[in-house]
């Protein structure tokens, strides 16, 4: 499956519904697990920790 979109992100949970449309889908909460990105299994959207982010839970 080919990466379609990143989004640098500043905490190291984040939340991915796929966007409206067809191409959405169920909300799920993606945890990095002490790595700096992560890629949603669901439409492959690629997530990266921003540099100098805490890496916190955010809401």
């Amino acid at each position: 499956m080919a990466v379609t979109e990143t989004q640098e992100v500043e905490t190291n949970v984040v939340a991915c519904d796929g966007g409206s449309g067809p191409e959405g889908h169920p909300l799920v909460y993606l945890n990095m697990n002490g790595k700096n990105e992560i890629t949603c299994p669901y439409c492959s959207k690629h997530f990266t920790l921003k540099e100098g982010a805490g890496g916190g839970i955010g809401h």
